[in-house]
């Protein structure tokens, strides 16, 4: 498990968002912050659970997301925001933490059509 960001809902507009429409939240890039924060700006809308739009989170890379997803109560079912890469938020304790596979597109296995 590799640490990834840290993520922070905001009601305020950060520079460098942009907007995921899909699921209604506006972003910034979390490479580009000195200490790997990614704002999270979500319109009302927004079908992410209560908790991801309210509570700070921590993200990890994991070799295998739905093992990984086993150690907490899954809060946001597996999805697909590129090729080869899918992510999920599960309630650990009480924390809010998001995690991340990436594998080839070729070989991603999500069932999203991504590869």
């Amino acid at each position: 498990m590799q640490f990834l960001h840290f993520g922070v809902p905001t009601t305020e507009d950060k520079p460098g968002m942009n907007l995921i429409e899909a699921l209604g939240v506006y972003v910034t890039d979390s490479s580009a912050d000195p200490f790997m924060i990614e704002w999270l700006r979500f319109l009302p809308d927004s079908p992410m659970d209560k908790m991801v739009q309210t509570m700070p989170h921590a993200a990890y890379m994991v070799d295998d997301l739905d093992a990984a997803l086993k150690k907490g109560r899954v809060i946001c079912e597996p999805f697909s925001p590129g090729p080869g890469t899918r992510l999920a938020f599960i309630d650990f304790n009480g924390a809010v933490i998001e995690l991340m596979e990436s594998k080839p597109a070729a070989s991603c296995g999500c069932g999203c059509g991504c590869g």
